[in-house]
């Protein structure tokens, strides 16, 4: 039709808006429904009174239990209502300086992260990671598939500490290790993030991971730069070269996609007189075990001694403290 907007024209954009209000319809039948069980409650309330029917009371706390679980469920999910808090995401992890103790700590966050989300029933697909020479990884990529996978993990996005005694010093001395968890919505089609041929530049190199003499022999890596934002990815995970573009080309549109989240939480944040803080330049949480066992966050407070089962990807207390510590905050 003539008349018909373009917007129905692109059937990426269309099917992604689609998607969006069948995700609010059902929100909205799960909180009526919600309400009907509240009145079907009260009623049941009433005719116990009513009778003095002792029998009831057992099923009215029973039921009340319920209700307040699926209310807990619910508001959980208002919290979740961050323009790409419903997507997958990307999750990068970088080594900090300190060599192997970074990066054997950053290959235990990677771990925590996988548990986390094997916990939650999410798919997981690593895109990318460069090990560390003797231990622990340098850096990895990993991406989140999962209803509200970002809204859940941007209150990861930071610095993470870690004290321990450590297993690669043979005087077994206290160190302190960093490492970065950058969090990316994933760009949902690709005309989301419109992306320019001749605003690429794309080389190849021999692959410098673990994946046998195939991968050292020919030029499968790829590295990709975005010339008018200088941003760079790179992945060699893939022996197919073609695999590893597609690779870098969705992480390039995440990168993209948060950079603009970014520039706009960074404007409205400059209305309001807020001050924005560096990425590397303040953690987020911190994992003590030794001296003592504890795991703190650093924004909320909320604190544990059982670091096993943080480490283990029991994350689910410090990400609900992170998400209610942000209402009435811009997302």
């Amino acid at each position: 039709m003539s008349g018909e907007p373009d917007f129905w024209q692109n059937p990426g954009e269309a099917n992604q808006v689609m998607r969006q209000l069948s995700a609010l319809k059902e929100e909205t039948q799960s909180w009526r429904k919600l309400e009907k069980k509240v009145k079907d409650l009260v009623e049941l309330v009433d005719i116990s009174l009513q009778e003095e029917d002792a029998s009831l009371v057992e099923e009215v706390r029973s039921e009340v239990d319920r209700i307040s679980a699926e209310v807990e469920r619910l508001d959980l999910l208002l919290l979740l209502g961050g323009e790409y808090d419903s997507r997958n995401a990307i999750v990068a992890f970088h080594a900090g300086a300190g060599g192997t103790e970074s990066q054997d700590w950053t290959e235990m966050l990677l771990r925590m992260y996988l548990r986390w989300a094997e916990r939650r029933g999410f798919r997981t697909e690593m895109l990318d990671t460069s090990p560390g020479e003797e231990a622990g990884i340098k850096s990895a990529m990993l991406e989140i598939k999962g209803d509200y996978a970002y809204g859940y993990l941007r209150a990861e996005h930071g610095v993470h500490r870690l004290v321990r005694l450590s297993p690669f010093d043979s005087d077994h001395a206290r160190h302190t290790s960093f490492a970065m968890v950058e969090v990316l919505p994933e760009a949902e089609q690709a005309t989301e993030v419109k992306i320019s041929p001749d605003d690429l530049k794309v080389e190849t190199f021999r692959s410098s991971g673990p994946g046998g003499q195939n991968m050292q022999k020919t030029s499968s890596a790829v590295r990709m730069t975005h010339l008018p934002s200088g941003l760079v990815v790179s992945c060699q995970s893939e022996r197919s070269q073609y695999q590893n573009k597609e690779i870098a080309l969705k992480v390039l549109q995440a990168r993209l996609l948060e950079q603009e989240r970014a520039k706009k939480a960074d404007e409205r944040a400059k209305l309001k007189g807020e001050q924005q803080s560096v990425a590397w330049g303040s953690q987020i949480r911190s994992y003590v075990l030794h001296p003592y066992r504890m795991v703190k966050d650093h924004r909320t407070g909320l604190e544990t001694g059982d670091t096993t089962s943080v480490l283990d990807g029991d994350l689910d207390e410090f990400m609900e403290a992170y998400l209610r510590s942000q209402i009435g905050k811009t997302k």
